[in-house]
């Protein structure tokens, strides 16, 4: 994958395909192979889309960084990215938790160069004791399957996610696992300890087509406290998805699938 200078940090990405650019920004310690893994099923039957994977700083094979210290720190460097990677052109923006709260903040800086944005499970509050979160619980269990796991993988699946089978084990190991286990952690805790934005972020109406994906068992983000951002997009589809938890787009692969491209389809309806 190659490199973009942005001040002292190398970001690491990707591009695949040509077309609209849609940004793809995961969430906090996981990489981008989290985005690849939901997103590019759903373009195998859609052309003339360019999207962009991008490893945030400390997380995948981006460094963290000195000048990187916070949230706002984080926005800026994604904001330069963009400017950098697509100067002046607009795009579509794809945020997966940590990722939804920063593209709510591409939004609010750069809103008319976004046309449309889809959250997967967004982080609406920052400070995690102010959430609205459910109990963590599990939906589904195969036990044949959960025992042939080691202990440490049992404990670390059944602590994430609500449908504990074959299929989700292997894309939760592969798109999630994979970039936590190289995660810079000493950079990353100075980072939760700015965790939220210094501006309100949530000033601005936006007017595009949106969606919000929300899982009813997600006890990492919770799904209630989205809704209190109804006002701010006119335009969203807010969908609360049973039998999953914070990885619905795994969990929840045909649902998920079907929403995304009810989302893309009515931003083509407005060209």
């Amino acid at each position: 994958m190659p490199k973009l200078s942005i001040n002292d940090l190398e970001i690491n990405f990707e591009i695949i395909g040509e077309g609209k650019p849609v940004v793809m920004i995961h969430g906090f310690t996981p990489d981008s192979r989290l985005m690849k893994g939901c997103m590019e099923p759903i373009f195998t039957k859609r052309e003339k889309y360019k999207r962009i994977y991008l490893d945030l700083p400390g997380m995948g094979q981006t460094a963290g960084s000195k000048s990187v210290n916070s949230t706002d720190d984080m926005l800026d460097v994604v904001i330069n990215f963009i400017d950098t990677l697509i100067p002046g052109q607009s795009f579509l923006l794809v945020g997966e938790s940590y990722g939804g709260y920063l593209s709510r903040g591409i939004i609010a800086k750069r809103k008319d160069k976004v046309e449309g944005v889809a959250f997967i499970c967004p982080m609406i509050i920052p400070e995690m004791e102010k959430r609205s979160l459910p109990e963590h619980v599990v939906i589904i269990e195969d036990e044949e399957f959960i025992n042939k796991l080691s202990e440490d993988e049992r404990n670390d699946f059944r602590s994430n996610n609500v449908v504990l089978d074959k299929n989700t084990w292997f894309r939760y190991k592969n798109e999630v696992v994979s970039g936590c286990s190289i995660a810079d952690q000493e950079f990353l805790s100075k980072i939760k300890k700015r965790y939220g934005f210094k501006f309100d972020v949530d000033s601005l109406s936006f007017e595009s087509p949106s969606i919000f994906l929300l899982g009813l068992q997600d006890s990492v983000v919770g799904y209630k406290d989205a809704f209190n951002l109804l006002s701010n997009f006119p335009r969203a589809t807010f969908a609360i998805l049973d039998k999953a938890g914070h990885n619905l787009q795994i969990e929840q692969e045909v649902l998920f699938n079907n929403l995304i491209n009810e989302w893309l389809d009515r931003l083509l309806e407005i060209k």
